[in-house]
């Protein structure tokens, strides 16, 4: 692209503040900020492939784990969060007292209500959904805190660390999931990535895919942009 085609259009379409990020980042140059813009939606495509991968493996990892804390002839555990996620309360700094399993059990009904089919007639009773289509809706933020603190002793413990490779630190997986949760909210709001540690992301992608299946991080690495993407920032 020429200086003369990086005009003012450019501003108009991704707005001043936006483009200034690039502009920064560039010294002032025009031509090298656009490539600069182009090379991060490329980048942030790349990781937004190699994170769905990624999440997959961790959510049916996670099914499969959850999976020894119902009993045999019971309902899957989706359905059944107040028995994985009974209520547990902590006092916050301020004194306020709060139930840290409310959140999980909230997305786990929203999860179901979504999943749920929609039926055609007024008195016709909805037919429940499948594990796996609540399991689908569930988003990557329940998976996230999966590996926080609070759920060390009920869960990781006994369940939890089932979805990793035996003798896998709960605090490991959960340094790598909560860095990549917070680089796939960046991503999915087009935020520039300029700033931000992509090489150690990048081995974040491959740590937890390889504390989850070898296989799975083989795959992923082999059908990465990535390296080529990061070996190629403009300027």
């Amino acid at each position: 692209m020429t200086s003369a085609r990086a005009g003012d259009w450019i501003d108009a379409w991704l707005s001043r503040p936006r483009f200034a990020v690039y502009l920064q980042a560039a010294d002032q140059d025009r031509v090298l900020a656009v490539r600069l813009y182009e090379w991060n939606t490329a980048v942030s495509a790349a990781f937004h492939h190699d994170l769905s991968h990624l999440e997959v493996a961790l959510r049916n990892a996670y099914d499969r784990a959850l999976g020894h804390a119902v009993a045999a002839g019971k309902p899957h555990w989706v359905f059944q969060a107040t028995a994985i996620f009974p209520s547990r309360w902590q006092k916050a700094a301020n004194g306020t007292r709060y139930d840290v399993n409310e959140t999980s059990r909230r997305l786990l009904a929203e999860a179901i209500k979504n999943a749920t089919p929609k039926v055609k007639r007024p008195c016709a009773a909805s037919a429940p959904p499948s594990p796996g289509k609540v399991i689908a809706e569930l988003s990557f933020g329940f998976w996230r805190y999966l590996s926080a603190r609070r759920h060390h002793d009920p869960l990781w413990i006994p369940y939890l660390h089932l979805a990793f490779r035996a003798g896998a630190d709960r605090r490991d997986v959960d340094k790598h999931v909560e860095r990549l949760h917070r680089l796939r909210n960046r991503v999915a709001h087009h935020e520039p990535l300029l700033a931000v540690d992509l090489q150690g992301h990048w081995k974040d992608v491959q740590n937890l895919a390889a504390l989850i299946s070898p296989q799975v991080a083989a795959y992923i690495t082999a059908n990465s942009s990535c390296t080529r993407l990061l070996a190629a920032r403009p300027g």
